[in-house]
């Protein structure tokens, strides 16, 4: 059986999800906008979910907006963000790294990251003083090689510029890790062990936001009553979980660093995700390894979800200026065992230098 290694894409289903979507196909079928009495208990659904969720994010239940995915939460943000801004001005201030969705959803001014994924705070603090800056973005943990960004001291530069801050919060909001100080904020259900077909945008009291859709469709309502309880459940072990995956992460980091030549392990080794690593490795093809990886029993995904299927390098680890060739993103989740990690970093060293003998490199 294929050992598992993508939760960053998405996390295994939690077993509180798939005990709530199932309780609430009862009555989560109905449409909760209508006046019979069927109806008005999918409404109290609805109204408990939002609340449940509204709760462990630490905002209101009438900020909280239900989408079809994580992807068009942060397109909502983004370009909600600048609609309700336009009289401010157009200019969109991002990350260099910030995820695909959020670079698509806008063209805007890109602010670079260090050699660990880290946000020039002082080159962010002059773009977002600029005339005509109508929001800015900075995610709160990166996707690909989990470094952990500064989103408090941003979010303070962009109030002293009467600048909007929106966060991606997709990788971070089921570690209960939210930072503060930002106006708009997105994530995304399955990242945590929800279902899928659940995004959720935040939009603080008092944040000037248009909701660029025509009309917005009714949330898919087993799916969120399902978000909902596995949010509450994962932020409650999310402590537990952390102190439990962070070593096995380490030991990554660390095994791969000293027994495979010609690797670069990226990201911040302080400042980052618990469960999340990534490595790059010289006269590697990155398809190949995939593959080959996946021969041996496991999946794992090559940096970001929605750009592991192209031949482009990553542009997170082109902004970084580390190397993207052979890149290969590890990320644990809530079952992953010792034995597992143990088993893929015997396997790992073995895989690479018959790759590179094929490629006719070797002897590194």
């Amino acid at each position: 059986m294929s050992t598992y290694f993508d939760a960053a894409a998405a996390a295994p289903l939690h077993p509180v999800a798939r005990q709530a979507l199932i309780a609430a196909l009862d009555d989560g079928w109905l449409d909760p906008g209508k006046l019979y009495s069927q109806a008005r208990r999918a409404r109290q659904l609805l109204d408990a979910a939002r609340g449940s969720m509204a709760e462990s994010l630490g905002v209101r239940d009438d900020e909280l907006h239900f989408c079809a995915n994580g992807t068009e939460a942060a397109a909502l943000a983004v370009r909600g963000g600048l609609a309700g801004r336009r009289r401010f001005g157009v200019t969109f201030v991002h990350s260099a790294v910030e995820h695909s969705a959020v670079l698509q959803a806008a063209a805007g001014e890109s602010v670079p990251v260090d050699r660990l994924g880290r946000v020039d705070l002082d080159a962010f603090s002059t773009a977002v003083k600029a005339p005509g800056v109508a929001l800015a973005a900075l995610m709160s943990a990166n996707h690909e090689v989990g470094t952990v960004q500064p989103v408090d001291e941003a979010a303070a530069l962009c109030a002293d510029a009467g600048v909007p801050l929106y966060v991606d919060a997709a990788q971070s909001a089921g570690w209960g890790q939210l930072p503060s100080g930002w106006s708009l904020l997105s994530a995304s259900a399955h990242k945590w062990g929800g279902p899928p077909g659940v995004g959720v945008l935040v939009v603080r009291k008092g944040t000037r936001w248009l909701d660029p859709r025509p009309t917005a469709q009714p949330p898919n309502l087993p799916a969120v009553v399902a978000a909902a309880a596995s949010l509450r459940a994962v932020q409650n072990t999310a402590t537990a979980a952390a102190a439990r995956l962070a070593p096995l992460v380490e030991r990554v980091r660390t095994t791969v660093a000293a027994t495979v030549p010609d690797v670069e392990v990226v990201g911040d080794p302080v400042n980052r995700l618990p469960h999340l690593v990534t490595f790059s490795c010289l006269y590697v093809d990155g398809e190949a390894l995939l593959h080959a990886l996946d021969r041996q029993g496991f999946a794992v995904s090559s940096g970001s979800s929605c750009t592991a299927s192209t031949l482009r390098p990553s542009h997170v680890l082109e902004a970084m200026g580390v190397l993207s060739h052979g890149n290969v993103r590890i990320s644990l989740h809530r079952e992953t065992t010792s034995e597992e990690v143990d088993r893929f970093l015997a396997v790992l060293p073995g895989v690479v230098a018959e790759l590179r003998a094929q490629a006719g490199v070797s002897g590194l």
